[in-house]
């Protein structure tokens, strides 16, 4: 049988406003960001000044007749005002305007391409109706970014786990990139490339290329995805403008859909102590278990995850014991397991195939729940297609049935699940701290890429980096003790897991346990005071009348850092400040001083991959 293929170009969607260019421009609230046909291409601006180009868009569909443009519509504004129970910000709001284009094929079946314009930047996405069934084979989504500006990328692992290295061209051996990618377009013109909204029936995409050409297409992980009726895709995001707007941009939760789980009051975010980073496989061992229960309680740490091999613990006890002795102690639990997708033979970890099918996780989650845990860790899963996205969800709907966090591992980037499923506490798809178990591949890398993350991957979501390591795990750091307090503030993650193993973290200071017992990991607002890839990073984060203030040097040599104070309120502050000494026998300079905005500290000196870190009282 002859096949026939949608294949929708840009070029159909030209809409006259002017009789010589048959051009339109089409603009977000405050008029700063611009969509602009031109020819056959969508072309993207701020503040009048070039970020890319969406040359091709389009789906490609194996049993379909050819669409035609019928016309374009404004539909208005569209608002988005949430609360968020754990991220960079509590009390979200957005508003942007939304353009349909719509395409009919003369049966009755539509195609509709819906953008949305905000102030901080561009979302569209496809919606197909009206078909008895269908088989999407492609997505044609195309972005063109001139060779010579300078884009941070990954390269594509299923796991995220990868550099966002700098480069000027799109040329690439391998050609293939993970979500997100950043760019700098201009002097201060940003562009973060990602995508939202997730649902059950599509699969996750990433960007493919490798020639020296500008173009990176758009390319969905799709396993024979049939649809019938209608189909919507997940949003193609770019968040644009400064580098704090991007930083500080919630666009992905804005464009995700709300809230499914309900009362979401018994979502607890906090610190948690963790056993993986020392002890590889000392989640087996009750004895070692018990040690991070203790630091728990003494360093006041709401939760402990108990990582993999928890099913075959001895040593003294089993899991029912270790959850005995944490609950005598007042320490919430948090257990591991295998997706059983990626990672089930070769000596794959425990626990395996306990959570695949709907009838097993209802009835291990019950379990769980009826034992008092609080949430789960479930690692090593396979990829981004369309079974692995309906699989996560499932996890995340029945743990919230049971009041289970979920703690996501070996899989892909946030994509506004957070929002919609506010149990998802955490993602990592990132290389975090545990690569210092795994592997020398972060020790001289490390303080360059933790100054990349904030700008890259921790935008769109929470990320378990699992950060803060004063002494050294099988491979060694040499970031500085402030460097590594400092990452607990700059990293997002509704949980936040401490790397390091008891006997460190409990002969820090005094003044360094104390920040721990009172740290936050869920945030009222975020501010980027300054920074720039690689190179350094210092970031505000509110919560009540406080503000923590997280600043690395990324840099393998001194450099001073400078602080602009303004988004403080006027007024006296007392300022606690933690950093470096210089001194390997005496690492911390700790003083609290008292002091109005006005003459607060203007600039810090940081060691070479050193940091610091202030709690300011307003």
């Amino acid at each position: 049988m002859r096949k026939i293929f949608l294949v929708l170009l840009i070029t159909a969607i030209c809409i006259t406003a002017n009789a010589d260019d048959k051009s339109i421009k089409l603009l977000s609230s405050n008029g700063r960001i611009a969509l602009i046909q031109k020819g056959e291409n969508f072309g993207i601006t701020y503040n009048d000044k070039d970020v890319l180009e969406i040359t091709q868009t389009g789906i490609v569909l194996e049993d379909a007749n050819t669409f035609s443009y019928i016309g374009m519509e404004k539909r208005g504004e569209v608002e988005a005002d949430y609360t968020m129970v754990t991220g960079k910000k509590k009390h979200c709001t957005n508003k942007g305007n939304e353009y349909v284009f719509h395409y009919t094929d003369g049966k009755e079946r539509s195609l509709d391409i819906v953008f949305r314009l905000y102030n901080d930047g561009v979302t569209f996405r496809y919606e197909l109706g009206g078909i008895n069934s269908a088989l999407i084979k492609d997505e044609l989504t195309t972005y063109y970014i001139k060779e010579g500006k300078r884009r941070w990328m990954q390269e594509f692992e299923p796991s995220y786990e990868r550099f966002f290295p700098l480069a000027e061209s799109s040329k690439s051996e391998k050609g293939h990139w993970g979500y997100p990618a950043l760019l700098q377009a201009d002097d201060d013109v940003w562009a973060l490339i990602s995508e939202a909204g997730i649902e059950k029936y599509n699969s996750a995409s990433s960007l493919k290329g490798g020639k020296a050409d500008g173009l990176y297409k758009v390319c969905p992980d799709i396993n024979n995805n049939r649809f019938t009726n209608k189909w919507i895709s997940s949003w193609r995001v770019l968040i644009i403008g400064s580098l704090s707007d991007v930083v500080e941009s919630t666009l992905v939760t804005d464009v995700s859909p709300a809230n499914r789980i309900g009362d979401a009051s018994w979502v607890k975010p906090g610190c948690a102590s963790w056993i993986y980073w020392a002890y590889n496989h000392g989640s087996k061992d009750f004895a070692i278990v018990k040690k991070y229960i203790d630091m728990a309680v003494e360093l006041q740490l709401p939760y402990i995850l108990i990582d993999w091999e928890w099913d075959v613990m001895s040593n003294g006890g089993n899991l029912d014991d270790a959850l005995r002795y944490a609950k005598e102690k007042g320490v919430k639990t948090l257990l591991w397991y295998n997706s059983s997708t990626a990672w089930k033979g070769n000596g794959a970890p425990g626990p395996l195939y306990r959570l695949n099918t709907p009838e097993d996780r209802e009835k291990e989650f019950a379990m769980l729940e009826k034992k008092g845990v609080s949430g789960v860790k479930i690692d090593f899963f396979e990829g981004d297609t369309q079974p692995t996205m309906e699989y996560c969800i499932g996890l995340l709907e029945c743990a919230a049935r049971h009041h289970l966090l979920v703690n996501f591992h070996g899989a892909t980037i946030p994509r506004g699940w957070q929002r919609t499923y506010p149990n998802m506490i955490s993602v990592e798809a990132v290389y975090g701290a545990e690569w210092y178990n795994n592997a020398p591949i972060l020790t001289n890398k490390a303080a360059g890429h933790n100054a990349t993350l904030p700008f890259t991957r921790n935008v769109v979501g929470p990320m378990d980096y699992t950060p803060c390591a004063f002494s050294d795990s099988q491979h060694p750091h040499i970031t500085s003790h402030a460097h590594e307090l400092a990452l607990t503030v700059l990293f997002e993650s509704g949980i936040q897991h401490i790397a390091d193993r008891p006997e460190s973290l409990l002969a820090q200071p005094e003044e360094v346990k104390e920040f721990f017992t009172s740290l936050p990991t869920a945030w009222d607002n975020t501010h980027l005071i300054t920074g720039y890839p690689a190179n350094h990073v210092v970031i505000a984060r509110q919560k009540g009348d406080k503000w923590y203030v997280g600043g690395i040097n990324g840099l393998d040599e001194q450099q001073e850092i400078n602080i602009d104070w303004s988004f403080l309120p006027a007024g006296k502050h007392s300022v606690q400040i933690f950093e470096d000494s210089g001194d390997k026998a005496s690492p911390w300079k700790i003083q609290t001083i008292t002091a109005h905005r006005k003459d607060l500290p203007t600039t810090m000196k940081c060691q070479a991959r050193g940091g610091f870190v202030m709690v300011i009282n307003n």
